[in-house]
């Protein structure tokens, strides 16, 4: 019970700043809030807003889920027998061993839940068997609370390592931050957004390096682009790319007029040099003096580089550093990423369309996001939610609110889509 209170209790302190539709949210409505529209379906209740308890899953989903364990316990078991016969060609030994590999993590987790749902057995023996018997009733009854609620969470881990997943999403990212229509004002928010994931990537300990920027008259953001390192961080930011909004009286306007610009988002997944093979005659590498601020040394000497990749007309401008081979090293790393995310997009577009509606494409064209000042608050279109603390966000203390919110949705769409393919 007290571990029960703790999560109501940060429920109700997270929700007064939290605004949802609040009737009917339609599951296919991009719109409606998504966990009251899907709850009903797979969960009883989210782990979004308590992460004290497990979500249970629904019988239909358990039922589908045992028949996809049953099939990796019996892969696993014909692949153990494989590498164990000595006629089992080297080529026949590798490819099994391979795949035992992948299989192991789940593996493990199968063998817990089957002990655990054994204990669970055992348990529930031991009460049928002693109702007479109060205090060991009790005692059992606490054993099986427990058991029951780490049952819930072995099957949440294996639902999740069943679900497909986007290899690119363990990768390191490209941030490019562009400011779009509002002149000025839409430099000066650019700035701003391009801060507000500076101080988000440092409150989750990734490195954030800066790659270019280029400023504008007051000393905002034309275009900025930054490299970011860590754990999972392009799976974590992949859905911030969009075109986000702002709402504000700017500094230049001197009647107090509310205006409205917009700055474009851009997270490209780092491409290895396996991924991309860039070839000295497809690239045209011009170097130039550098503009803007830098110093009498970076004006004066040909250390800004433009890359142009002839077969896709992209190109790549870097003057942030004073060494030319420095922009260079920057520029190809941006590129690369640039053309293995059209590479990317390219396959998941023959294949099948795997990202939701209900997200969004993530394309830099589609408006996600709206930052209100006068009102104070932030909405994502995509789902439906509202926060009103505008400056804990631009401060990228809660930012984990729509980004937490959207990667669920992508794993509702997937469990959608791993009921619906059975």
């Amino acid at each position: 019970m007290r571990r029960l209170n703790r999560g109501f209790v940060r429920c109700i302190n997270s929700l007064w700043k939290l605004e949802v539709p609040k009737s009917n949210a339609n599951p296919y409505n991009p719109r409606s809030f998504i966990l009251p529209g899907i709850s009903n379906t797979y969960f009883s209740f989210s782990r979004y807003y308590s992460t004290e308890l497990q979500p249970q899953l629904s019988n239909e989903l358990l039922k589908i889920m045992e028949q996809r364990l049953s099939a990796v316990e019996h892969r696993n078991a014909f692949l153990e027998n494989l590498i164990n016969q000595p006629e089992a060609s080297p080529a026949e030994y590798s490819k099994a061993n391979k795949e035992l590999r992948k299989l192991r993590d789940s593996m493990d987790l199968i063998t817990e839940l089957r002990t655990k749902q054994k204990e669970i057995d055992g348990l529930r023996s031991l009460m049928a068997e002693c109702l007479d018997d109060k205090d060991m009733l009790d005692m059992a009854n606490e054993d099986l609370v427990q058991a029951l609620e780490e049952e819930k969470r072995l099957q949440n881990l294996l639902l999740k390592s069943l679900l497909p997943r986007d290899d690119a999403d363990e990768r390191d990212c490209i941030l490019e931050v562009r400011a779009g229509t509002g002149g000025e004002e839409a430099s000066l928010f650019a700035l701003d957004v391009f801060k507000m994931y500076e101080r988000y990537s440092q409150k989750k300990g990734w490195k954030f390096e800066v790659v270019d920027i280029a400023e504008s008259d007051l000393k905002g953001y034309k275009l900025s682009s930054a490299a970011i390192s860590g754990d999972g961080v392009y799976g974590k930011l992949k859905f911030e790319s969009g075109i986000h909004r702002v709402q504000r009286v700017p500094v230049t306007e001197k009647s107090g007029r509310i205006h409205t610009s917009a700055v474009s988002v851009a997270i490209l997944p780092q491409a290895d040099e396996v991924d991309v093979q860039l070839r000295n005659e497809d690239l045209r590498i011009d170097t130039y003096r550098s503009g803007g601020s830098g110093g009498q040394h970076a004006n004066t000497t040909n250390s800004a580089v433009r890359v142009t990749h002839l077969l896709t007309g992209i190109t790549v401008t870097i003057q942030d550093e004073r060494s030319q081979h420095m922009n260079k090293a920057k520029a190809l790393k941006v590129l690369c990423a640039k053309l293995y995310e059209i590479e990317r997009s390219r396959i998941q577009t023959n294949r099948s369309k795997l990202r939701s509606e209900q997200i969004g494409s993530g394309d830099r064209s589609e408006r996600i996001r709206t930052y209100n000042f006068p009102q104070g608050r932030v909405t994502d279109h995509r789902v439906g939610i509202t926060y009103h603390a505008i400056n804990d966000v631009m401060q990228g203390e809660n930012l984990d609110v729509f980004v937490d919110a959207l990667l669920l949705q992508q794993e509702m769409d997937a469990i959608a889509t791993f009921s619906s393919a059975q």
